[in-house]
């Protein structure tokens, strides 16, 4: 008799189930005439076009503020910073001439330099002759780019030496300064009355031994010409190409740890900031083992 019951409960719940889904007396689809249907989809159509439109509408206002050739905020970045090539997340070039442990590092560079060969930069860019910042604030995108070769590197760009000095012990490092837009690095008449320039120590200077860099200026020093500056984004100089200064370590002391530190020495580039450790300077570990 309960199997009984519960099987009419079922068999009545199905057939409530089947009515709501199709009513053939009322010709209603789960609950709702064909009308009833066609009024709330149109409803909710328009209503979803309206929000659509009211978030284009705010989206293409804010767009109009922004402008594709220069970042609205910079307060991220006050001064730029300098990294190197190769490009180590540790920062510490350890190798030994006698085997091939250099060949990541030979590697990492070849990678930064493939667009610095002659025929790329002269696709590129034009031949900047002048000394001076090379200003186009009034010229219309795209802006040019002054070339820069690789071939003034002169030992560092691997042109002569494809092992750019690991192979011999004498290593080629190559430090380029982070781009910020419309930046105008100031000269320090007492490095050079033409150029921005780079140095870099040991912590124990004697123990790094000699080192030349490329270019560079009467003292020494590595060089940069204002002509690459001031940098316009992305947008508006795409064929900008980023100096480089190579700096070759001549004669190290094997088989230790040499802490290098490299600054940028501009007028209004901070580098001893000891807050932070890379602002207009930047610090790597260099090991040659015999």
């Amino acid at each position: 008799m309960a199997a009984l019951t519960m099987n009419r409960s079922w068999k009545k719940v199905f057939d409530e189930f089947k009515e709501f889904m199709w009513n053939p007396k009322t010709r209603e689809f789960m609950g709702r005439t064909g009308s009833s249907w066609a009024l709330i989809i149109i409803f909710y159509l328009v209503f979803y076009a309206v929000l659509s439109g009211i978030f284009a509408l705010c989206l293409y206002v804010m767009l109009q503020t922004i402008d594709h050739n220069y970042p609205k905020y910079e307060d991220r970045l006050s001064y730029p910073g300098l990294m190197i090539r190769p490009n180590i997340p540790s920062l510490q070039i350890t190798f030994n001439r006698q085997n091939t442990t250099w060949q990541p590092y030979v590697d990492g560079i070849n990678t930064a330099l493939q667009d610095y060969n002659q025929s790329t930069q002269q696709q590129r860019g034009i031949d900047c002759t002048f000394q001076g910042y090379f200003r186009q604030d009034n010229i219309t995108t795209p802006k040019q780019a002054c070339q820069f070769t690789r071939d003034l590197l002169g030992n560092c760009s691997g042109l002569d030496d494809t092992t750019y000095g690991y192979a011999n012990g004498t290593p080629c490092v190559l430090i380029k300064m982070n781009r910020v837009i419309h930046f105008l690095p100031e000269l320090i008449p007492k490095f050079s009355n033409s150029s921005i320039t780079i140095s870099c120590t040991g912590k124990n200077d004697n123990l790094l031994g000699s080192r030349v860099y490329f270019p560079s200026t009467n003292q020494n020093m590595g060089s940069i010409d204002l002509k690459y500056y001031p940098y316009y984004g992305q947008w508006a100089q795409p064929n900008y190409t980023q100096p480089f200064v190579a700096v070759q370590f001549l004669n190290l002391t094997q088989n230790m740890d040499h802490n290098v530190e490299c600054l940028v020495n501009a007028g209004n580039i901070v580098n001893d900031n000891d807050r932070d450790k890379f602002q207009g300077r930047v610090y790597f570990t260099l090991r040659s083992n015999s």
